[in-house]
């Protein structure tokens, strides 16, 4: 997504743009799976802040809503425990609000209702004067925001933990792993990420939509917005190494053996292929190393045709195991999948606004996921350790009372071995380098790197992952390339 925006505003600009690609089509993590003749998507499922991509298309004279069909959730999440309770977020806050009380009781409701308040006001101190900054600092920051947004940070201060955080709004701690789970969208456990990613909780209030025809749309409107801007895309393109001339980026080489000159590169893989030296050796100083124990999350996913029965599910789905710290204690501490961990169900032919479209045989596409250690280059899950958490994972489906008609062998399964080999240099990490402690999102390199003429772009650069901040990543590298080339 990062590198599809940045393509898009250069060459609106005038500028000559070719985009290298390795797969065989647009998007990158945002890919989609064939199981049974049916496209599932096997990445990113959630769509929020669409106001980034609004702006985008707007930029280049287009309206996006002319590119996709976006339906708005009307319910978030369906959220169940192996424990008890079935509990729905809302995109309305008061009808959240309510379902918390009913489910929750008076004092829990209304901490929902002040985590509400708080996500907004950090929400609204970090847009401007960090997301939108090509470098951000700490010493930038607090010159960005004044009295009055340091006041305003220090109510949700970035060295307390968001699990610390969120004690003091629910003593129930069903609720605290439901706001906890925001952590692991950027990669990161709620036990060591900054509070601040409570933002989270505002963005998706603002909105999280569902993309008709699946998430891979998104890519391709990204696509057919740079065509129109004269962008040529080339796929199967696989690039062995970035080019240097008198310490300057002058082009790729192809695996092929092709070189393609160039007066700058914008990389959109992970930063840590260029640290390890996989695009060259010349390029190695562009950014710093990920320690293996510096990576984010890495996942085990099932894309599944199949029938469910029991359980109402909705677009977005999670069931809770009882013990939240210790699934991520057991990922970041002993670099295992926990023997309880929580599962993500996407059920994507489930909307608000129709009944489940299933087959003439009753099934439906699913992505199932687990969270796991980003150790693909170092095993990763083997098959036995595979066929354990399976079970564990559908003994968990079933307490919840959904039952999926599933055989061992049906479906995709990708481990983090599998990611790695997808996304090289990453040990299957799908977040780049975890958040974890106070000044972490700091620490994701920026648009610019030491060598001139490279930029950097996606999810393991500033702001971060998930398809929004990719994006905007994207612009910032963009705007960057196009300040030092003026």
């Amino acid at each position: 997504m990062g590198g599809l925006a940045a393509a898009a505003d250069l060459a609106r600009q005038g500028r000559s743009v070719t985009v290298l690609e390795r797969a065989s089509g647009p998007g990158g993590k945002l890919r989609s799976v064939d199981v049974d003749g049916q496209a599932i998507d096997a990445g990113p499922t959630v769509f929020t802040m669409h106001e980034v991509f609004a702006e985008l298309f707007r930029d280049c004279g287009q309206r996006f809503e002319d590119h996709l069909q976006l339906e708005r959730a009307g319910i978030l999440a369906r959220h169940a425990w192996r424990s008890g309770g079935v509990l729905d977020l809302h995109a309305d806050v008061q009808r959240s609000a309510a379902a918390i009380r009913e489910f929750a009781g008076e004092r829990e409701a209304q901490g929902y209702l002040e985590l509400c308040q708080r996500s907004a006001r950090v929400y609204a101190t970090l847009r401007d004067s960090f997301m939108m900054v090509a470098r951000p600092s700490p010493a930038q920051l607090v010159g960005r925001l004044g009295a009055r947004g340091l006041a305003a940070m220090w109510s949700t201060p970035p060295w307390q933990s968001l699990w610390q955080a969120l004690g003091a709004h629910f003593r129930d701690p069903r609720l605290r792993q439901l706001f906890g789970r925001y952590a692991t969208y950027v990669g990161s456990s709620p036990l060591a990420a900054p509070a601040t990613l409570m933002l989270i909780a505002h963005v998706e209030q603002s909105g999280v939509w569902l993309v008709r025809g699946g998430m891979r749309e998104v890519a391709r409107a990204l696509e057919n917005l740079g065509r129109s801007q004269g962008v040529v895309y080339r796929y199967d393109a696989p690039v062995q190494r970035i080019l240097t001339r008198n310490g300057r980026a002058s082009g790729v080489e192809l695996q092929s053996g092709e070189i393609l000159d160039a007066d700058a590169v914008v990389f959109n893989g992970d930063a840590n292929a260029l640290a390890s030296g996989a695009l060259g050796d010349n390029v190695r100083v562009a950014t710093g190393v990920i320690a293996p124990q510096q990576r984010g999350l890495s996942a085990v996913t099932w894309c599944l045709h199949a029938r469910t029965s029991g359980f109402e599910l909705q677009h977005h789905n999670v069931f809770f195991a009882a013990d939240y710290p210790r699934e991520f204690s057991a990922i970041f501490a002993d670099r295992r999948i926990t023997a309880e961990p929580t599962v993500y169900l996407c059920a994507q032919d489930r909307s608000d606004s129709k009944e489940v479209t299933a087959d003439p045989q009753g099934r439906e596409r699913m992505l199932l996921l687990v969270n796991a250690p980003a150790d693909g280059d170092r095993g990763g899950v083997d098959d036995a350790s595979l066929a354990t958490l399976e079970q564990r994972v559908f003994e968990l489906l079933q307490a919840c009372d959904l039952q999926i008609d599933y055989r061992p062998g049906d479906g995709v399964v990708t481990r983090p071995q599998d990611f790695e080999r997808l996304f090289p240099c990453t040990g299957g990490a799908l977040y780049g380098r975890a958040n974890h402690g106070a000044f972490a999102s700091f620490e994701k390199p920026a648009s610019q790197t030491p060598i001139a003429g490279l930029y950097l772009a996606g999810g393991s650069a500033h702001p971060g992952p998930g398809i929004p901040m990719a994006t905007l990543s994207g612009r910032l590298a963009a705007a960057r390339l196009a300040a030092d080339a003026s």
